[in-house]
This record gives structure tokens, C-alpha cells and sequence, in this order.
């Protein structure tokens, strides 16, 4: 039973698109069959989630080919709550795009393309081949580029160039990395990689190879300073799209530096020292930029950048107590994120504008549903007991244990920072007035299809409530994940069982 449970997440996206490309003339059906396969496919990834958190690990080898010599499956507790994560993201954003994309949209393919990405997230989170983690990679490029540019709007494009030619580049990138690392080894799997690379007596070409993989996997998790391309392309598309973008695309960049630099590159000196620097120079430069910046979506997505420096810098002091934290907050920004770019949709369609400075009055429009819409806004700042607030008490007490004190300087000033930023936002948007001559808008309260677009908020506002109401099965979690990556002699016998005890 476990082979059809890792392989759902999967193939299940799949099959989606395919049958949706077999109704291609049909697209009235499409918005049906995504919201409906979102559904069960988050039910499969819970179950996927159950069985490793029941059994430690679920190991999949293709073709019944035993590793190091096939491919590899693998979900531990990080992969599987990750996926589990990236499917509520997934729901929430196909339910909202049920709504929100229009039909002109739906008829050019937006919805096999948006399963065709989650089957690429999903692969990215399972894989323990490191050269079909560089193909779910290529999967992903090629799926995110065609929601950009869908509908052909000139900032669209524009936005589009620009987060393609960066993102190719970075597979570039990895992809030399890798041939590097093949030419060392002679290996692809990333449990036969960890146990071979520890024998390896050129540490020098080694840690070279661990910088080509940061850069490539940091263009792609948009770290300092390779950033740039995020906050000029995710305010572009519709917000079905960016919430998608910002929830889960940076997030797999993510991931994959956590998973490569516990396996392959544990506790090297430079390169956790360079991977702290630039952690520290992502949360000041994406907070100065969400300082300065006036439109709503470009706000949140230079917070994206902020963010990521909080959760990477976790990784780079190689604590358990710290490296919780990250795990913590990654999670906690999944949610949050999506859930942030799908409020400012709705904003955008009452106000009819993505100026801070120049809408408001959204609280008169939505007096009760105002509340709804702050929940994903404050626990992006980490006000207590929302679930932003947990994971900032573990990183600083974690950075001040460690006595890194740049790092936690840093997190307390992004946070603070933040914080001013969702006021900002909160008092602009929210509370004050309309501008005189402003004409806000109330279709969510009159018309059901699009009050419709509400519930998908609520469903990660409850998500993202929860996480901060009862933080201790969560904290629990990231701390038996944290525990799992440093110690990544459990991956290794799971994948490698002969191998390993060689």
C-alpha cells in the first residue's frame, strides 16, 4: 500500500490534466473537476501524511530497480507535510480560481496547467533522485511561465521574461552542479550521494560544488541577492496565480536547499557563514523594500523575500532548537502567504485598485468579513497567538543561544518592520475612508458567485488560527523534522538499507 500512497500526489495531478485536456472543448466542466481533485487529492496526501507518521518513512524504488540503481520515492515527516501543506494551498487557490479566473482564461488551458504544476510541486517535495528533482524543477518552470503570461497582458509578459530567463538560468545552474557532483560520485541518489561525498578527499571541489547549488537553488527560493525577479513578476498575474506563486514556487526552492545542504553538506563553516549573510541581507532588503513600496501585491511579495531570510538562517546555524523554528515558520508561510495574495484579490475587486495610498473603505464594504481577511495580515506580523507569533520565539531564542546576534537583530527588525508594514496595510486599506470620488465596491455581498471568493480566505485563516491557537502538535512536528535533518542517518537506511550499514 505505500507505493500507490507516495506515488497519488503525483500521478493523481496528472490524470486531472489529462482529463481535462480530453475536455478541452468542454471548459465548463474544468472549474468542477479541479475543485472536486484538489479535495481528494489533499485527502490522499493526508493519508500519505498518516502512514509516515505511523511507520517513519515511506520508500518508493520505480520499477522495483533497488536504490542506488533506480529511482527513488521518498516521504519522511518534512516531505509529507509539506505536500499535505502545498495540497490546502492548492485547494484553496482552485476554489478561489473557480471564481475568480474567467472563462477567456479557463479556455486557453488554466486549469490542466495549474494541476500540471502541483504534480510538479508534489514530485519536487517526493523525489530522492537529486537529477529528477532538476526534472520536476524544469516541470515547474514551464507550467509557472504559462499561468504568468495566460492572457497575454502586457506587464504580464513583461513579468513573465523576467521570472523565466532567472529561472532558467538557476536550472542551469543546478544542472552544472549536478554533472559536477555525477563526475565526483558517479551517483544521483541523494542518499548514495551523502554516504559517498563523506569519502570524498577533495573538500575543496566539494564545497565549490555547494556554492554552485546555493546559487542555483537561491535564485529559485528568490535569496539576496538574487531576488529581483520575485517582486517584479508575482503582482502581474491574476491573484489566483500569485497566491499560488507565493505560497508554494519559493517554498520548493526551499526545500530543496534543506534537504540538499542537510544531506550533502552538513556543518560546513563557509558555507552556513555565506548562507547566514545572505539570509540576514534578504529580511533587510525585503523589508525595506515592503517599507517602501505602495502597491499591495508588490508589498507582500517583497515580505516573501523578508521571509525567506527568516527561515533560511535557521538552517545556517545548525541547531536543532533554531532549525525547528524554520521549519515552523516555512509552514506557517505557506498558508499565510497564499491565503495574503488571495485577500489581495479581493481587495483589488471591491476597491478596483492595488494602491495602498489610494483605496480604503474596505471595512465599510465587508464589516464582518474584515476580520477574516486580518487573520492571514496579522499573522504575517506575528502578533500573538497567531501562528507567526511561535516559530519567531524559537528563532530568536534559538539565534540568542547561539549567540548569533546579527541574525537576531535582524529577525527582530524584519519582524518589527512587518509589523508596521500590516498596519499600514490594515489602516490604508481597511479602516480609513475612500478617497473622495472613490467608488467602493460590494459584489461580495451581493452576489453569491462572487462572495464565493470569501470562503477559500476563511479555509486558510482557519488553517493559519488553528497553528497559532494549539502551536504545540506543530512545534512537536518541526521538532521531530528538525531532529530528522540534522541527523540524516535515518534518510540514508530507509533509501540505502544494505549500504548504510556497510
Amino acid at each position: 500500500m505505500s507505493g500507490p500512497l507516495i506515488l497519488q500526489p503525483v500521478l493523481f495531478h496528472l490524470l486531472l490534466s489529462v482529463l481535462m485536456l480530453f475536455l478541452w472543448r468542454q471548459p465548463r466542466y474544468h472549474r468542477g473537476i479541479s475543485a472536486v481533485g484538489s479535495a481528494l487529492s489533499t485527502l490522499f496526501a493526508l493519508a500519505l501524511w498518516y502512514r509516515v507518521e505511523a511507520s517513519g518513512w515511506v520508500v518508493l524504488q520505480a520499477g522495483q530497480w533497488p536504490a542506488p540503481f533506480g529511482i527513488s520515492l521518498v516521504a519522511d515527516s518534512f516531505s509529507a507535510t509539506l505536500v499535505v501543506l502545498a495540497s490546502v494551498a492548492g485547494l484553496a487557490v482552485s476554489l478561489y480560481a473557480g471564481r475568480a479566473i474567467g472563462m477567456a482564461r479557463v479556455r486557453f488551458g488554466f486549469f490542466p496547467v495549474f494541476h500540471f504544476l502541483m504534480m510538479g510541486i508534489n514530485g519536487a517535495f517526493l523525489t530522492g533522485d537529486i537529477f529528477n528533482l532538476y526534472v520536476w524543477f524544469e516541470i515547474l518552470i514551464i507550467s509557472s511561465f504559462v499561468l504568468l503570461t495566460l492572457g497575454g497582458e502586457k506587464r504580464q509578459i513583461q513579468g513573465g521574461v523576467k521570472y523565466f530567463t532567472l529561472n532558467v538560468l538557476a536550472s542551469v545552474i543546478f544542472l552544472t552542479a549536478i554533472a559536477v557532483l555525477y563526475g565526483l560520485t558517479g551517483a544521483l541518489n541523494m542518499a548514495d550521494l551523502a554516504l559517498k561525498m563523506d569519502a570524498l578527499d577533495n573538500r575543496t571541489l566539494v564545497r565549490i560544488s555547494g556554492l554552485v547549488f546555493l546559487t542555483g537553488f537561491g535564485i529559485k527560493a528568490a535569496l539576496f541577492p538574487l531576488y529581483f525577479w520575485l517582486p517584479a513578476s508575482y503582482h502581474t498575474p491574476p491573484s489566483a496565480v500569485s497566491a499560488l506563486f507565493a505560497g508554494l514556487l519559493t517554498k520548493v526552492g526551499v526545500y530543496a536547499i534543506f534537504r540538499i545542504f542537510t544531506l550533502l553538506y552538513p556543518k560546513d563553516f563557509f558555507i552556513d557563514s555565506l548562507l547566514l549573510a545572505l539570509s540576514v541581507g534578504s529580511i533587510v532588503v525585503g523589508t525595506l523594500g515592503a517599507w517602501r513600496e505602495d502597491d499591495l501585491r508588490r508589498t507582500f511579495s517583497w515580505l516573501i523575500i523578508a521571509h525567506i531570510g527568516f527561515i533560511l538562517g535557521a538552517l545556517a546555524l545548525r541547531d536543532a532548537r533554531t532549525l525547528s523554528g524554520g521549519v515552523f515558520y516555512l509552514f506557517h508561510d505557506i498558508i499565510v502567504k497564499t491565503g495574503l495574495f488571495l485577500c489581495a484579490g479581493v481587495i483589488l475587486r471591491i476597491t478596483g485598485t492595488a494602491s495602498i495610498k489610494a483605496s480604503g473603505g474596505v471595512m465599510e464594504a465587508l464589516p464582518r468579513w474584515s476580520l477574516v481577511l486580518a487573520i492571514p495580515l496579522f499573522a504575517l506580523a506575528g502578533i500573538p497567538p497567531l501562528s507567526g507569533f511561535w516559530p519567531k520565539v524559537s528563532l530568536l531564542a534559538g539565534s540568542a543561544d547561539q549567540g548569533a546576534w546579527v541574525y537576531a537583530g535582524a529577525l527582530l527588525a524584519g519582524s518589527l518592520a512587518t509589523l508596521w508594514v500590516t498596519a499600514r496595510v490594515w489602516s490604508g486599506v481597511f479602516w480609513k475612508a475612500p478617497p473622495s470620488g472613490m467608488e467602493v465596491k460590494e459584489p461580495l455581498v451581493t452576489a453569491g458567485r462572487d462572495r464565493a471568493l470569501l470562503w477559500p480566505v476563511l479555509m486558510l485563516a482557519l488553517v493559519s488560527l488553528g497553528m497559532g491557537l494549539f502551536p504545540e502538535p506543530v512545534q512537536s512536528l518541526a521538532d521531530r523534522i528538525s531532529t530528522g535533518l540534522m541527523d540524516r542517518e535515518g534518510y540514508i537506511r530507509a533509501v540505502l538499507p544494505t549500504l548504510s550499514m556497510q
